[in-house]
């Protein structure tokens, strides 16, 4: 009779899932992984993951010799939006050795970061009768604004291959192997014809990273930048093509500031739509 080991005694190497502000959704991609998800428990033991399990594992304070742990990767999904929040990813980062966020929240501040451009006792008082028993941070930032991020897997939710190859590279001990390409490339592999040269269709493909294998503009309309930014975004030149496509200054705002309004990379993007406003080319 054979029994399965302890966590004392099981040589595979852990893995946490952990969520803070978001829907949910990145971590469904994992479970979402089905048959690869059995093939990788044979690989790794899953301590921590609250949408698989309301059992916990560790408790989160057994540290291993080398002073972190017990979690060898922890997938971190959702932004920070509240104190408590702020404190508890310090809590993460200190009990993890490997860190990777993922999707547009955990790595952007997700579309609850629309409140950092507007009033936020505004929105508390529309929509709870009683605001004042809400805590709530005037900002939703990045998990990587408040602690240091081994790697970040973009997307609204993630793609399912991406996390399975960021995983299997951290068991492997190497780089995880995603492309830092934009949409753009993704749409001449799959041979599909440009919306933005052939219909004048407003496109962000141009300054969206990979992963989305192009859904939208190969079913005719324009990407709208779900997976985030690239590393090296051409900001002033896609907002002056957005504006030549028919889009208002106010609309170029709008499209940047969807999933991933916290972006550190989007930041400029005000002050390059009142330019393009002002120049005669608008």
């Amino acid at each position: 009779m054979t029994t399965e080991p302890g966590p004392a005694t099981d040589p595979r190497p852990t893995l946490a899932v952990w969520k803070f502000a978001s829907c949910d959704g990145c971590q469904l991609t994992l479970l979402d992984c089905e048959d690869e998800l059995l093939a990788l428990s044979d690989r790794v033991r899953i301590d921590h993951f609250l949408e698989m399990t309301p059992v916990e594992g560790a408790d989160g304070e057994r540290a291993r010799p080398d002073g972190r742990g017990p979690y060898d990767l922890s997938l971190v999904e959702g932004s920070i939006t509240t104190a408590a929040d702020a404190e508890r990813i310090q809590h993460v980062r200190r009990i993890s050795r490997y860190l990777v966020t993922i999707g547009a929240c955990a790595t952007a501040g997700g579309v609850q970061a629309l409140r950092n451009f507007a009033d936020v006792d505004a929105f508390l008082a529309a929509v709870y009768a009683r605001p004042e028993y809400i805590a709530t941070l005037r900002t939703s930032t990045p998990i990587s604004a408040h602690v240091t991020v081994d790697f970040e897997l973009r997307g609204c939710p993630i793609d399912r291959r991406q996390l399975l190859e960021v995983i299997t590279a951290h068991l492997a001990g190497r780089k995880p192997h995603i492309p830092s390409h934009s949409v753009c490339f993704e749409c001449k592999r799959r041979g599909t014809t440009c919306v933005t040269v052939a219909h004048g269709t407003p496109c962000l493909g141009p300054v969206t990273h990979a992963g989305c294998g192009a859904i939208c503009p190969a079913y005719g309309r324009g990407c709208y930048g779900c997976f985030g930014p690239t590393g090296r975004p051409n900001l002033r030149s896609m907002i002056a093509q957005l504006r030549h496509d028919g889009m208002s200054e106010q609309d170029v705002l709008r499209v940047f500031h969807t999933f991933n309004a916290a972006s550190p990379e989007y930041a400029p993007v005000p002050d390059f739509a009142a330019q393009e406003q002002r120049s005669p080319r608008a």
